[in-house]
Order: C-alpha cells, then sequence, then structure tokens
C-alpha cells in the first residue's frame, strides 16, 4: 500500500485508530450487529455466519433511521438515501 501510495502523489493515506466512531459511522452499525443477530451465537459454520450477518445488515438496511442515528457523530451528511433509487432508475 506504501509503495502504491508512493507512485501516486494525488493519493492521501490517513491512518485512523482501530476504533472511532467519532470518525467512522461503520463502528455504531457493527455496534448493532453485536447487540443484535451476532449475539449470544455460536455459528455452526461459515454459512450460518453469512446467513446472520445479511439478515442483520437487511434489517438495517430497511430502517435508514438507525444509519442517520450514527452520522451526527461524524459531521457527516447523505444527499440522498442509498435504498432511496435515484431518479429515472
Amino acid at each position: 500500500m506504501r509503495q502504491y501510495a508512493a507512485e501516486h502523489d494525488w493519493l492521501t493515506i490517513i491512518q485512523l485508530p482501530s476504533y472511532a466512531p467519532d470518525l467512522n459511522p461503520v463502528e455504531g452499525i457493527w455496534s448493532l450487529m453485536r447487540r443484535g443477530p451476532l449475539a449470544n451465537t455460536a455459528f455452526s459454520d461459515e454459512d450460518h455466519l453469512e446467513r446472520s450477518l445479511r439478515r442483520g445488515l437487511r434489517h438495517i438496511q430497511l430502517r435508514p433511521h438507525l444509519i442517520d442515528g450514527y452520522l451526527p457523530e461524524t459531521g457527516l451528511h447523505l444527499s440522498r438515501h442509498p435504498t432511496t433509487p435515484r431518479q429515472g432508475q
């Protein structure tokens, strides 16, 4: 990665802390997942884990207000909800 960045002067890499919910809204999403479909579960195999992840992420995707709750901490704003189709689609 360092070599690639060195070869592309337009690219700036910023090292973020491993856990920074105020900088990375996905931390809030993983928090929902850990408290929801992944909580207290002993996965029997990779497929069981994948199904649980997909079900949990779909639950969140269909409820954009859950995602919106984590954005104010970051100062980021969505111009539209990802689950809302764009005009002409």
